[in-house]
């Protein structure tokens, strides 16, 4: 399978460089001049592929090179990318920036992986010829990385660019694509939180934001010298995908979907349909009960922002709670596990929640879990054998209130925090929730068990049996 699709890295020499508001303006560019586009953004994150997805108006995929086997990652941007005009990927953090000293898995890497130029957006503000200085020092770093132009970000007036754009040219050979002003008194384009920005579900000012990210194109950005710089990326080619094994089996599969638990990677979802798994979509505020499903997603969000609504809604809570001590096969990941608590302590009010872990959680100030994880799976549970090895990662703020506190779990934390004391996957009854969140593409067993639980559970229903008190093969015991 070979691709000869134009497409380009938008990196940046650090997080907040303003690498999505350059990516964001364009995409609405290209959109503007009739391109077909594929959008992707580097690493484990969930919010900046949403507005991706939202300004392209298409499915925004996650490259991750630690979650995800590289030639599998390749695979995943060759299929997409065939199809498209032009691809755009948002890079993450610094470009050099990975798991190691020999920065694995950073945004570099991943656009060798992908044989893709370059483009860099770096923060001008308050200097001049340095930058021309860290430019050439990030095109010598690297020679086989292709950084092919420079967007810079926050630059004060004409002069600041004159003397930019000069010294970039004649230290780094590279040309400048683009020149964004200081945009505002401090207040971002997009609002942010403590996780990154807002989700576009819960943004207020939308129809404002498409002209806006249109004049920044227009005015800023050299976007036929982008596309240029795109179109010079040569073929690629990888091996083709393993035709499924097995047949597909006809299950409901709900999953909240609201602006609280936003957090699925697409491949998530798309795996589940495809071993047969019809997706019901729940909403965590406004429904009352769950619908007659056999088997229940609960991904990651901000329930610590919703949680005054989400306490309104006991009918929700109850009805989960039931449907979990009933044997209904639930997965969790972190927003999930805060909705399966007994309580999570937000400044200093503690908010009842569903009640099924008999855990309080509290949310802290700062990050208690931030970053890629290892477990290794040692106890049973509804989804995983005992002895699998999963890469995910984690982002929470919430933790235990005061440490371990009698859950019972399933999986050994080799790296990263989950729920604390080097534990993860807390299970009860046919319900595992963690805190590591966990890709479709690297965690193969995964689509495949939740279909099989389900189809195992429509049969006990079907047959009138529920409960899973010792009634399955993978798990049995209610209490903790």
């Amino acid at each position: 399978m070979t691709t000869s699709s134009s497409r380009l890295v938008i990196a940046g020499l650090s997080g907040d460089s303003g690498k999505t508001i350059a990516s964001l303006s364009i995409l609405t560019a290209l959109k503007e001049r009739g391109l077909s586009v594929s959008v992707f953004k580097k690493g484990p994150d969930y919010i900046d592929p949403a507005w991706l997805s939202l300004v392209a108006d298409s499915i925004c995929r996650s490259l991750d090179t630690y979650m995800v086997d590289p030639e599998v990652v390749l695979r995943s941007f060759v299929t997409r990318a065939e199809k498209s005009d032009i691809s755009v990927i948002e890079g993450n953090r610094g470009l050099f920036d990975g798991r190691d000293v020999s920065g694995t898995h950073s945004t570099a890497q991943l656009a060798k992986l992908i044989r893709a130029p370059v483009v860099l957006v770096v923060n001008a503000a308050k200097s001049t010829r340095t930058i021309a200085a860290i430019v050439k020092g990030c095109v010598d770093f690297d020679p086989d990385l292709n950084i092919s132009g420079v967007i810079l970000n926050c630059v004060s007036g004409d002069r600041h660019l004159e003397v930019l754009t000069d010294s970039i040219g004649k230290y780094s050979g590279l040309p400048v694509l683009g020149a964004i002003p200081n945009l505002g008194d401090g207040s971002a384009l997009i609002p942010g939180r403590h996780l990154g920005l807002i989700t576009p579900s819960e943004y207020r000012d939308g129809a404002e934001l498409q002209p806006r990210l249109r004049e920044i194109a227009e005015r800023f950005l050299d976007i036929d010298g982008i596309v240029a710089v795109a179109r010079s990326a040569g073929s690629i080619s990888c091996a083709p995908a393993d035709p499924p094994r097995a047949k597909p089996v006809s299950v409901k599969i709900g999953y909240f979907k609201d602006s609280v638990f936003t957090f699925y990677y697409p491949e998530n979802l798309e795996a589940l349909e495809a071993r047969g798994a019809q997706l019901v979509p729940v909403s965590s505020l406004a429904d009352r009960s769950l619908p007659e499903v056999d088997a229940l997603y609960i991904g990651g969000g901000f329930p610590e922002t919703h949680v005054e609504q989400l306490v309104r809604n006991r009918s929700m809570m109850k009805a989960v709670k039931d449907e979990a001590l009933n044997g209904l096969p639930i997965y969790a990941e972190c927003g999930g596990l805060i909705y399966l608590a007994r309580s999570l302590n937000c400044g200093g009010v503690v908010y009842p929640m569903a009640g099924l872990f008999p855990i309080e959680l509290v949310m802290h100030r700062k990050p208690v879990g931030h970053g890629y994880t290892a477990v290794r799976v040692d106890s049973p549970n509804p989804f995983y054998a005992v002895g699998t090895s999963l890469r995910g990662h984690e982002f929470h703020y919430s933790g235990l209130a005061e440490g371990p506190q009698g859950e019972e779990s399933c999986m050994r934390v080799e790296r990263g925090v989950g729920v604390g004391g080097s534990r993860d996957g807390l299970v009860r009854a046919n319900t595992l929730a963690c805190y590591t969140h966990v890709h479709a593409d690297g965690a193969e067993s995964w689509a495949s068990a939740m279909v099989s639980r389900a189809a195992d559970h429509a049969v006990r229903r079907r047959n009138g049996r529920t409960e899973s008190n010792g009634t399955n093969g993978w798990f049995g015991s209610e209490a903790i």
